[in-house]
């Protein structure tokens, strides 16, 4: 029996992007993204089952086009990006889920490490006109806010929340495979 051969991928950060929503006062969502992240991909299948994939956010990249809330959301009310850099996520397992992916694994912000289930949607694989294989994925989920310590709430003088709870995660990934 052949040994399996584990395949190397990182993250092509020019061909991917990071992306958040939360919903602010509870009528509408401010979209917010994450300009620098590193991650990784190993695998023995060529189908990506069961691979192995690591992700890291900066968290001083935040960005929501607005620069006085982007400076509150590294402050110690939110991120507090001067004690806790970054944002990482170590996979647990990953799944073929009829056409997608099921990606399970620890997602770690401010030192509270917590498990998490996103879907993955495969883009497939092909090669660039460099002869540069790459591979893409487009990943979403929810989590909870309050669950990774980012507990700051602020109420308006009429009882309305300003920030929601529940985050939704789109992040779009290109992997380039690694000779």
């Amino acid at each position: 029996m052949e040994a399996a051969v584990k395949t190397n991928w990182i993250i092509d950060p020019t061909h991917s992007e990071v992306h958040f929503k939360v919903k602010h006062l509870v009528i509408s969502t401010v979209t917010g993204t994450f300009k620098s992240f590193a991650g990784s991909m190993e695998s023995e299948n060529e189908d990506f089952q069961d691979a192995a994939i690591e992700f890291i956010l900066d968290v001083d990249s935040i960005d929501t086009n607005q620069e006085q809330r982007d400076g509150h959301l590294k402050s110690a009310d939110f991120f507090d990006a001067a004690q806790f850099p970054k944002i990482s996520f170590k996979s647990t397992s990953f799944k073929k889920v009829g056409d997608d992916y099921e990606l399970a694994g620890d997602l770690t912000v401010k030192n509270v490490s917590k498990p998490v289930k996103l879907n993955v949607e495969f883009g497939g694989t092909a090669t660039d006109f460099y002869g540069n294989d790459k591979a893409g994925f487009e990943v979403s989920g929810k989590i909870s806010r309050k669950e990774f310590g980012l507990t700051w709430d602020g109420i308006t003088e009429a009882g309305a929340i300003v920030v929601g709870d529940e985050i939704k995660l789109q992040i779009n990934v290109q992997f380039a495979k690694q000779a």
